[in-house]
């Protein structure tokens, strides 16, 4: 199969999700990019899908800059762990960052996005596993967290982002990231990966960040 061969089956599979959850809107797909050349995204970008997501700000300065001046619709998502001193770059380059959990970054982020007159949709990062070797606030700090960045810093944050535990069920998870959404008053979940995307559709996932289904292996 082609990499147009596997987006295709993964948009279908998206579509299938979606009717067997009954749901009436669709989940938008961010293509996961990292650590994969701009040889290989080409193609992807050429049979017109406009979303991307990347883990690493240096990672994704070596290729987006170009290809997002030569498909200029293009929407890029920062998915990984953004340190502060990254700020300036991050907020360059992409148009939505996915992964603000500690307050540093919230005031980095503002204090960059106000230089540089640019307003970047965010998303809140939460630890629903309370993992100790992976980022994001924890579950019960979530909602204080959310009204800091919003009534304090005026943050866009539009909605919450999680990676579950890797040996995990991912329905908990994903039920729990829908809960602490209506509780903040947020409506975007973006959840759900390669391996468990089709249920992230049918737990509210607005968005799902799929790339070695599409791309193959790393």
């Amino acid at each position: 199969m082609t990499v147009i061969d596997r987006f295709n089956e993964i948009t279908d599979r998206m579509e299938k999700a979606a009717n067997d959850a009954k749901r009436a809107d669709r989940a938008s797909l961010v293509v996961v990019s990292k650590t994969f050349s701009a040889e290989e995204i080409i193609p992807v970008l050429e049979a017109g899908h406009r979303t991307y997501g990347e883990n690493r700000v240096q990672e994704a300065q070596g290729k987006w800059p170009a290809l997002k001046a030569r498909y200029p619709e293009v929407e890029l998502h920062l998915i990984g762990p953004l340190q502060s001193n990254k700020a300036a770059e991050a907020v360059a380059l992409f148009d939505v960052i996915e992964t603000i959990d500690r307050e540093k970054i919230a005031r980095a982020l503002k204090q960059e996005m106000d230089r540089q007159n640019r307003s970047l949709r965010l998303y809140v990062q939460v630890n629903t596993g309370l993992e100790p070797q992976k980022a994001g606030i924890a579950p019960d700090d979530t909602a204080a967290f959310v009204d800091f960045c919003r009534s304090e810093l005026g943050l866009d944050v539009e909605g919450l982002m999680c990676i579950p535990p890797a040996d995990e069920n991912p329905r908990p998870h994903f039920a729990l990231l829908a809960k602490l959404a209506r509780s903040c008053g947020l409506e975007k979940l973006s959840m759900g990966m390669s391996s468990d995307f089709e249920t992230a559709i049918a737990f509210g996932a607005t968005s799902v960040r799929v790339g070695s289904a599409i791309f193959g292996t790393r």
